[in-house]
């Protein structure tokens, strides 16, 4: 038995999310069945985190075990000639029996995309968020920094995550600007249920004046969903990297 650790990019567009449902198409049930058309045997896969609808990764993390002898450089491209163009694997490796692409990540970092100016770029569409309006990214910056520590993120949580734990330690948390575009950035142990999307959010309403950037700490102490921003839609969102 060979435990092979995968390591994709994929184009959320087209997809209800990574984790399989009966509802549409997701990112996971297109790779069980090109490990299926590979090996003959349709595997259980441990994804490294569950992904909304529309959002994409730079890199997502899966394993699978199983029985075939076919060489991981080998295995990696059976299986990118099985998948869809919107899906790629880029790395197999081996890994240890007992690991687990969910349980042994250690943290993740997610980007969030703008395509920060008066016009639109038609070749971003469905893959940054259009935004005409000036970015301070400085004062972006002055309020995403009162994110990075450990906090009670329960004011950023949408209703339907149920976690009973809402304490996140966050590492990295800021804007910077790359000509039309803004990249906002944000690596933390673990996050909650559309976390990212509603600290996108609430930094657009401080860059738009609506809030102050001292604000946050405000926002965090009342544990009330109510007082952050909206939540920012899933095309601009990336998983970004995967720590382990």
């Amino acid at each position: 038995m060979r435990n092979l650790l995968l390591s994709l990019k994929f184009k959320g567009t087209p997809f209800c999310g990574y984790q399989v449902q009966k509802n549409g198409v997701t990112v996971a049930e297109k790779l069980q069945n090109a490990i299926e058309a590979v090996t003959g045997v349709r595997s259980d896969i441990k994804g490294c985190s569950r992904t909304d609808s529309g959002v994409h990764a730079n890199m997502y993390c899966a394993n699978f075990k199983t029985e075939s002898k076919i060489a991981c450089g080998k295995m990696r491209d059976a299986l990118n000639f099985h998948l869809p163009y919107e899906i790629v694997v880029y790395d197999c490796r081996e890994a240890p029996l007992d690991f687990h692409a969910r349980y042994h990540c250690s943290g993740k970092e997610y980007m969030y995309l703008f395509h920060n100016a008066p016009w639109r770029d038609p070749f971003v569409r469905n893959l940054a968020l259009e935004f005409g309006y000036n970015m301070d990214i400085s004062r972006i910056n002055r309020a995403a920094a009162h994110f990075v520590g450990t906090h009670d993120f329960a004011s950023l949580c949408g209703a339907a995550g149920g976690a009973k734990d809402t304490v996140r330690t966050v590492m990295r948390a800021e804007a910077i600007r790359e000509g039309e575009f803004v990249k906002m950035f944000f690596a933390a142990d673990g996050f909650l249920f559309n976390m990212v999307r509603i600290m996108v959010g609430t930094l657009i309403w401080v860059n738009q004046g609506r809030i102050e950037p001292d604000d946050i700490p405000g926002i965090l102490d009342k544990k009330d969903r109510n007082r952050a921003g909206p939540t920012a839609p899933a095309h601009g969102l990336y998983l970004n990297r995967v720590f382990y």
